[in-house]
């Protein structure tokens, strides 16, 4: 199943985006399964490498990176980047700038949509 889910909320603070992604990484283990994840608004800091959490706490930025590590993948809306001063460079390996026209193609490749 190819699935798409697109995170609009900041990295923490709430946890819609850490619940969006628990569930990406959950379908990411299923062999046969595709993962793409766009980061819509504030959900772009999710994907701002170098995040230190308090021990215990969860790392969405490490979340990000186990969903990379089974062939997801992860745009970042540029527009979202640029508003909050986040370069290119400062995003975890992996995840990529990327643009509406894309978030368009992924929606249309997707046999879901999950927006959260």
């Amino acid at each position: 199943m190819k699935t798409l889910f697109i995170l609009n909320d900041p990295p923490y603070g709430t946890e819609r985006s850490y619940n969006g992604l628990r569930l990406a990484r959950a379908l990411s283990k299923n062999e046969g399964n595709e993962i793409r994840v766009f980061l819509l608004g504030d959900a772009a800091l999710c994907a701002k490498s170098g995040q230190k959490v308090p021990q215990g706490y969860y790392s969405i930025g490490f979340m990000l990176e186990s969903i990379l590590r089974r062939n997801a993948q992860v745009g970042v809306c540029g527009t979202c980047l640029e508003a909050r001063g986040i370069q290119d460079s400062e995003l975890i390996e992996g995840a990529h700038h990327s643009t509406m026209d894309q978030l368009a193609e992924w929606t249309e490749w997707a046999d879901k949509v999950l927006v959260l």
